[in-house]
């Protein structure tokens, strides 16, 4: 959503707050700038205001307008401040920008119009959001997974979640159901720490090696989160404990793979050594993880060794190739 847009949205909502009887399209046109000049053009814009307002859960009422001759057979629209009012609450200028951050990082389809909503209503309650990046940062938080959304609803409602999952090594994804603690991002990536009952301990699941759709079971409330388990603390052991994965041989395209470059070493004289292509090798600890960076980087990127590598690759390839919609295939090179 544009800057333009967020403060037209932002100032019509105030306009239905402010006033004590429903106004009509034509008072709102006069309060609220921004919008465009010609009848038909405001009609429309304003028509999808009030809706997207609505779709963030601001309850915009309608009646009859009164105490106005000039729109008095038009319909009316208000917000009543206590049922869209937060309840009292202060923030110091760390903590609003603090939030004010945090509303900007979510990118993710998921979460970006739950943060968007928070935002507009600290913004209505009179809260001062500082528009600009603290000290020049501009978080960003991606949460593509399709696990993503299902799994924080399951630990949202303390609720039992079942679930394919692919292991290293694993032919086939295997089924599991999980008592769940928490959704953790580490070194860029998603996991979910809690209570594996097949195996009756403490596992953590990687969001990405989830296969297919979560189901959630049982009654919300059933899930008892242990006292003082450390989310974090359970990610970071496990991914320390596992041996390292070993090393591989990747050639890039120039100009493309930056992130895998920077960890990486210039390999020279190698047999796939091309023009416009680099070949380097570096050192990996979760091969899935690493055909993740590989593949998602298309047609820039090619895993030479190990054969493992490839493999995975490949199968991330196909599995895309495989969801493409018709006639957008591209074939995996």
């Amino acid at each position: 959503m544009s800057r333009r847009k967020t403060e037209r949205l932002l100032n019509l909502l105030l306009a239905l707050l402010a006033t004590r009887r429903p106004l009509a399209k034509q008072e709102l046109r006069g309060l609220v700038p921004g919008y465009p000049d010609a009848d038909e053009a405001f009609d429309r814009a304003f028509e999808r205001d009030k809706d997207e307002l609505r779709e963030m859960g601001v309850p915009i009422e309608t009646g009859a307008v009164s105490g106005s001759s000039l729109f008095e057979d038009e319909v009316g629209y208000r917000v009543r401040r206590e049922a869209y009012a937060l309840p009292e609450a202060s923030f110091t200028p760390d903590e609003m920008a603090v939030l004010a951050l945090a509303a900007r990082a979510w990118q993710s389809a998921a979460l970006s119009g739950a943060a968007s909503r928070a935002l507009l209503k600290l913004q209505a309650s009179g809260a001062q959001v500082d528009e600009v990046a603290v000290a020049g940062l501009e978080p960003r938080v991606e949460a593509s997974e399709p696990a993503f959304l299902p799994l924080v609803r399951a630990v949202r409602d303390r609720r039992v979640v079942r679930f394919a999952y692919r292991t290293r090594g694993d032919a086939e994804p295997q089924r599991r159901e999980v008592e769940p603690w928490g959704v953790v991002s580490w070194h860029g990536r998603w996991y979910l720490v809690g209570h594996d009952r097949g195996r009756a301990a403490t596992r953590v699941f990687r969001l990405g090696r989830v296969v297919g759709d979560v189901s959630l079971t049982g009654r919300p409330g059933a899930v008892r989160v242990p006292d003082g388990v450390d989310l974090r603390e359970e990610v970071a052991s496990r991914a320390a404990a596992r041996l390292p994965g070993g090393t591989a041989v990747v050639r890039l395209r120039a100009g493309h793979g930056g992130w895998l470059r920077r960890q990486a070493e210039p390999v020279t004289g190698h047999p796939a050594q091309a023009e416009g292509w680099d070949v380097v090798r570096l050192a990996y600890s979760d091969v899935e993880m690493l055909a993740d960076d590989v593949a998602g980087l298309g047609p820039d990127a090619v895993a030479l060794e190990p054969e493992e590598l490839r493999a995975v690759v490949v199968r991330r390839l196909e599995a895309a190739f495989a969801a493409a919609p018709p006639g957008q295939e591209e074939v995996p090179s």
